[in-house]
């Protein structure tokens, strides 16, 4: 028996309302999206188990009769734990809603900051590209070298962890005289 094309048109909906509400910035939308979800991965559960048959009980009915109980034990363990979900998102939106007046998620600092640096094509301050060609190992034992004894700044040109170490505080020093409004 194949299944039913309202059915799997029912589940089309259901899941791509669903992932379209999930991604909006609004916790009500979101918990309305991970509801229509929920159901609609349920129904396709059920779709996928195969037809209706004869209650799994031993002795009232024949084997080859009876309908599978696993599909249905997993649609009932994911019904209690979208229940468990929507309470904590509808906990989360309320919460929202007394602290600033809506439920929109807002952007952190650090997401802005992030957003900036791409749209201006550069990378964080703490990021060395020679870092990406030694081993971690190599990596932890240089930081803790160079954090034992500091190379004064007048010395030559010394191992890459002393040229790291010397980088790591020029850009320091730039970004605190960024911060002040000064030009490096």
């Amino acid at each position: 028996m194949s299944p039913s094309l309202a059915l799997v048109a029912v589940v089309f909906v259901l899941v791509a309302t669903g992932v379209y509400l999930v991604l909006e910035r609004s916790l009500t939308r979101v918990l309305v999206g991970v509801i229509l979800l929920s159901n609609g991965i349920n129904v396709l559960f059920l779709l996928a188990s195969g037809p209706a048959g004869a209650p799994p009980l031993v002795g009232s009915t024949p084997v080859s009769e009876m309908s599978d109980p696993l599909p249905q034990a997993m649609v009932l363990t994911a019904i209690v734990i979208t229940l468990g979900l929507t309470a904590f998102l509808l906990a989360m939106a309320y919460r929202s809603w007394q602290l600033h007046g809506h439920d929109e998620v807002q952007d952190d600092v650090e997401d802005r900051q992030i957003r900036t640096r791409a749209g201006r094509d550069e990378t964080s301050g703490s990021y060395d590209p020679d870092d990406e060609e030694s081993p971690v190992e190599e990596r932890s034992e240089d930081r803790r070298r160079a954090h034992a004894s500091p190379a004064p700044a007048d010395a030559p040109s010394g191992s890459r962890a002393d040229r790291r170490e010397r980088r790591g505080a020029a850009r320091s020093a730039e970004r605190r005289a960024r911060g002040r409004g000064e030009r490096p």
